[in-house]
């Protein structure tokens, strides 16, 4: 691991420039928020109707038989997804009776983290100092050292020297029904495949590869890897019991467009009733939809934030003065933002539930009206 240090200073002047850039970047932030809150309400609203709507028209059947009846129906089936066919790996030539096989490439590199402190100086300046560090570590993505502030002597490859592929049985099957390759890409339970001699014959010669416990070594010393060393690993989702909802389509599976808006197509793992597949849709769909909401709360109160920050940069010629009026603000962005999105959910659910819709503009007129009559009774204490 290395270091390397960088102090860089900042005027009043120059952070009031900055700040008004900033203002820039609020306006964008504000509107971006209201239109984040408006379409994922709309997405919550239709994603639960189509769910319901599915849950209602959803028919259980056997496996063993693709019945004409359930033509372009909503179905649920659940069994062991089997394949009647070896998959090949298609660089080193490894074979296994699986659903998929996935060929895991992690290359040895140098990674840069970054750590900075900021003082404030006397008269409103800024002095920032940045702590670079860089040690080197096995990753799967590809560091782009172009990027890293001190480049000399930690330079990464270009590219990989394989990369990683996933092969998919065109063969899948459960009782009657052909499994298709989007679904196979959809399930999940891949267990660790363990590499064989033969898999290093199927290589280049130019290609210096050893086995080395569950992977295969690109590099001349697993002991000591080098920068540009690769290891590959397998991972295989083998045959195993699986649930669908999904279109009947002749023999196979489709997306089930609801007259909602939504398409359903889902997999799990294991033998699982239709009531609790839409059950935990449900509940993803929730979880989905308060994580944007957090989201939307965020950028809020970020564009807020960057609004009134030249007004704690003015009062930091006196840093003490500085941090009153920084609390301040963003206390105020804090409730502003709260209030901005409490409005645009509402606003959004006024449409399709008017009292749900109303009730939380009562909420945010409501903390709008308390805040102002704190602020003046704060004034009046002041005074």
């Amino acid at each position: 691991m290395s270091d390397f240090t960088e102090t860089t200073s900042v005027s009043w002047f120059g952070r009031i420039a900055r700040s008004l850039k900033g203002i820039l970047a609020g306006i964008v932030l504000l509107p971006l928020s209201i239109v984040l809150h408006s379409w994922n309400e709309g997405r919550a609203v239709t994603t639960a109707k189509s769910l319901k709507e599915g849950a209602a028209a959803v028919v259980s059947v056997q496996p063993d038989a693709a019945l004409a009846a359930n033509e372009g129906k909503l179905i649920h089936l659940s069994g062991e997804v089997r394949t009647s066919e070896e998959i090949r790996e298609p660089l080193f030539g490894l074979t296994v009776e699986a659903l998929r096989l996935k060929r895991v490439v992690e290359m040895h590199q140098w990674k840069e983290s970054k750590r900075s402190e900021t003082r404030k100086k006397f008269g409103g300046g800024e002095e920032t100092v940045t702590h670079y560090s860089y040690e080197k570590v096995w990753s799967g993505e590809l560091i782009k050292s172009s990027e890293f502030k001190e480049q000399a002597g930690h330079e990464n490859p270009a590219r990989f020297p394989v990369s990683s592929v996933t092969t998919i049985t065109p063969h899948a099957t459960l009782g009657a029904f052909a499994i298709p390759e989007t679904l196979v890409r959809k399930m999940t339970g891949d267990s660790p495949v363990r590499p064989t001699e033969e898999c290093l014959k199927q290589l280049p010669n130019e290609m210096k590869a050893k086995l080395n416990g569950e992977t295969i070594y690109l590099g001349a010393n697993p002991e000591a890897p080098a920068i540009g060393d690769a290891r590959v690993s397998f991972q295989a989702l083998m045959p195993a019991p699986f649930s669908f909802l999904a279109q009947q389509q002749g023999n196979s599976l489709a997306p089930y467009q609801t007259k909602a808006g939504r398409e359903i197509e889902r997999v799990e793992s294991g033998n699982l009733s239709a009531e609790l597949m839409f059950q935990r849709a449900e509940s993803e769909n929730t979880a989905l939809t308060w994580g944007l909401r957090l989201a939307g709360f965020f950028v809020m109160l970020i564009g807020f934030s960057l609004l009134l920050n030249p007004l704690k940069i003015l009062a930091d010629v006196v840093p003490f003065i500085g941090s009153i009026v920084g609390f301040g603000t963003g206390l105020i962005s804090l409730i502003l933002a709260f209030v901005g999105s409490v409005i645009a959910i509402a606003v959004a659910w006024l449409a399709v539930r008017p009292l749900l819709g109303g009730s939380l503009l009562l909420i945010a007129l409501g903390a709008t009206v308390y805040t102002l009559i704190r602020m003046r009774r704060n004034r009046t204490v002041t005074a």
